[in-house]
């Protein structure tokens, strides 16, 4: 009787696994777009150009279309205004991304934060911290600064 009730539970309540991984998927995307809005607003200035940037960013990083993109970031900065810290975010992010993604991560965090030409000392702690919870070695958050640097036009 035991066998049968677990067996029941394990084939009609158990977890999808399949569904786990694409809710976690899910919510690395949303953490991922808080913290290109967190950089961006770290400077208590958060232009249009700003907001391009953030919507460019997610486009190249989630392959999503102008309105999906659009809808993920209005939904990250809601979760950014509700925000208490940014573990929140990047421990969603270490339970799906690899180091690869990751670092890719850093990288669209400096293109948002250089978006205005300048990169202001709030805007690198945000990303350094970022690079530090996400456990990003800093040898590599510094070659992504400087490819981002380097790629910058002028």
């Amino acid at each position: 009787m035991l066998k049968s009730i677990r067996q029941f539970f394990q084939q009609h309540m158990a977890p999808d696994p399949a569904a786990d991984a694409a809710a976690a998927e899910r919510r690395a995307r949303v953490a991922s777009a808080a913290l290109l809005v967190e950089v961006v607003r770290s400077d208590s200035q958060f232009s249009e150009a700003e907001r391009a940037a953030v919507l460019a960013s997610a486009r190249r990083k989630f392959g999503l279309g102008e309105e999906e993109s659009r809808q993920l970031i209005d939904l990250a900065e809601a979760e950014v205004r509700d925000a208490h810290d940014l573990y929140q975010f990047t421990s969603q992010i270490n339970q799906t991304f690899s180091a690869e993604q990751k670092l890719r991560l850093i990288e669209e965090l400096w293109r948002v934060a250089y978006t205005d030409d300048v990169l202001h000392r709030h805007e690198e702690h945000v990303i350094r911290k970022v690079a530090d919870l996400l456990h990003v070695p800093h040898s590599a958050f510094i070659a992504a600064k400087l490819r981002v640097q380097d790629a910058r036009p002028g």
